[in-house]
This record gives structure tokens, C-alpha cells and sequence, in this order.
């Protein structure tokens, strides 16, 4: 699978406008409301937001070597104790996301990713170009569901159709 340092940009600029969007729907949210089990994958919205940062703090680890996961997987829906700690770590996520995408290369995309999965109990390796989408798919993913459960709060997440992102935080 070939992907380019432009597509790497592209989405960490969509990841980014994309959680500004949550994080303004979520605001609206009260505490009980954040924390209902509402029958979504990990229950809640909260929960869910801290699954996709925790995601992301992992595969940003395997990809710029920086650190990972502040808490183990079975913890992962934990991983920041406040709606507050959440969003200032998200912002953080996505700036260093965005960065990586900056910095990135198209070498550094070629070949192989190597590493250890805890979950699995095994030595993984996988195509770099794989990994990297997989990051993005699976924040796609799991924002698909925070989507339906702000809708099902009442609440407006905003557009989520890339062709639809802002100018200035596009790729051109």
C-alpha cells in the first residue's frame, strides 16, 4: 500500500477539525450525560473519546517513537478522568499527529512497522502504509459512533464529510 505524506497531512488536518467539532458538541454535554452508558461500543461518550486518544497515543508512539499510553489497554476508556483533562490531551494528540504528518516522509511510509502487541502477547509487523491508514480509519470509525450518540443527546456534531472541511486546513 503506497500513501503519501500529503494523505498523512490531509487527514491529521481532518483528525484535528474533526475533534475541534466533538469537542464542541461534548461541551454542551452535562456530566451525567457524558458518562450514561448509552449501548455504544464502550458505552459511553466518555469512554469513548478516551478509546480513540488512547488509540492514537499508541500508533503515534509505534510511529515517531515519542511516549504512549499513559495507562494499560484494559484501562484505555479511563485514560483522562475529566471531559477538561480530555480536551487539552486531545488538542495535544492532534497537534503532535499533525506535526508527524509534517515531518513525515515518503521512506519513512515505505516498508515495514515493527512492534509488540501487548493485547496479542506477540511480535507484529505490518506495511507502514497499512498502520498509518488503519490510525486514521479507526478515528473515522469510533467518531462515527460519537456522532450517533451526540445526535441521540440532541446535540450537533457538525459536518463530517471531508470534501466539507474548512479552507486553510486542507490539503491542496
Amino acid at each position: 500500500m503506497t500513501i503519501t505524506p500529503q494523505y498523512c497531512q490531509l487527514m491529521a488536518r481532518y483528525n484535528a477539525w474533526q475533534n475541534g467539532q466533538l469537542r464542541s458538541a461534548c461541551e454542551k454535554l452535562t456530566e451525567a450525560e457524558l458518562r450514561a452508558d448509552r449501548g455504544a461500543f464502550f458505552g459511553s461518550v466518555m469512554a469513548t473519546l478516551n478509546h480513540i486518544l488512547w488509540g492514537d497515543t499508541l500508533w503515534m508512539s509505534r510511529f515517531d517513537g515519542g511516549e504512549g499510553p499513559a495507562v494499560a489497554a484494559k484501562d484505555h476508556a479511563e485514560l483522562c478522568a475529566t471531559f477538561a483533562v480530555w480536551s487539552q490531551e486531545r488538542q495535544r494528540m492532534d497537534q503532535r499527529i499533525m506535526q508527524w504528518a509534517d515531518d513525515v516522509t515518503n521512506e519513512a511510509l515505505e516498508g515495514d512497522l515493527q512492534w509488540y502487541a501487548q493485547m496479542l502477547d506477540k511480535d507484529m509487523r505490518k506495511p507502514m502504509g497499512l498502520c498509518v491508514v488503519h490510525l486514521f480509519n479507526h478515528q473515522t470509525h469510533h467518531r462515527g459512533q460519537l456522532h450517533a450518540l451526540l445526535t441521540g443527546f440532541g446535540r450537533d456534531p457538525g459536518d463530517t464529510d471531508l470534501v466539507l472541511m474548512p479552507e486553510g486546513t486542507s490539503w491542496h
